[in-house]
């Protein structure tokens, strides 16, 4: 049984839809006080409504240093400290490499890599204070483990975000915080919607487990990094992608 994290203050960047709404809700579930962000506040009105009274959220664009300062601010009002960040704000507009623009890869980089830093930076003296600090990373397969065409730039600050993560666990130790990164396979988010059964059939063809990923999934390894009996990881990755990157062919597929 893992230690309670009920009253716990979490903040959930990018936590209005997708996984980062997963993340908030296997929070919130857990009794935590949760404090979500994003860009759009009917979607984050509407994910506090869901998640209940413990919830509530802050308009934030993780790219700008102020905003996540602010974002920072509010948790500290609002329950008294943070003990818990899930950097999960992220963006993966498509772009290939014959067609992207120094905006398009600024853009990509600024909320998904500065966004990461700006998010820990300002959250940094709320989680030192908690004597339990925990920063759990979204990062994902695609850059650290696979690559998709259209997506050099998203692939590229994904594994950015991980040589971030080893290098802030060392500085982080002696603060006594963790930091960590969930690597998602594929997951069912609202964001496929419209795709068509064809094309997610095919997508979940492409993973062992024959489906696809949940945004619990992630939650539930996020939450696992959260909680005291991991408080001896650090720097670490967890993929979570029902064995998605372990097969060496199409052929070791169709042989299962």
């Amino acid at each position: 049984m893992f230690t309670s994290l009920a009253g716990r203050s979490v903040v959930v960047t990018g936590g209005s839809k997708g996984i980062g709404r997963g993340i908030a809700t296997v929070f919130a579930r857990a009794g935590a006080r949760v404090l979500v962000t994003g860009r759009d506040e009917a979607a984050l009105e509407a994910a506090c409504a869901e998640l209940g009274a413990g919830a509530s959220y802050v308009v934030t664009d993780v790219s700008s240093r102020e905003d996540c300062d602010r974002m920072a601010a509010t948790a500290v009002e609002r329950h008294g400290g943070i003990d818990v960040l899930c950097a999960n704000a992220g963006i993966f507009p498509a772009a290939r490499l014959d067609a992207m623009t120094a905006a398009d890869l600024r853009t990509v980089m600024a909320t998904n890599l500065d966004g990461t830093v700006f998010a820990v930076q300002a959250c940094l003296e709320a989680l030192t204070t908690s004597g339990r600090g925990r920063i759990v990373v979204t990062s994902s397969i695609t850059g650290p483990y696979t690559g998709y065409p259209g997506w050099s730039h998203y692939g590229a600050s994904k594994a950015a975000q991980l040589g971030f993560v080893r290098t802030a666990a060392l500085e982080l130790a002696p603060r006594g915080i963790t930091i960590n990164a969930v690597l998602p396979g594929n997951v069912a988010t609202e964001g496929l919607d419209g795709l068509g059964a064809d094309y997610l059939a095919a997508m979940a063809a492409s993973v062992p487990q024959k489906r696809l990923g949940s945004v619990a999934d992630i939650g539930n390894a996020a939450l696992f990094f959260a909680t005291e009996e991991a408080g001896y990881i650090t720097g670490q990755s967890l993929v979570v992608d029902g064995g998605q990157v372990l097969p060496e062919s199409l052929q070791a597929l169709e042989e299962i």
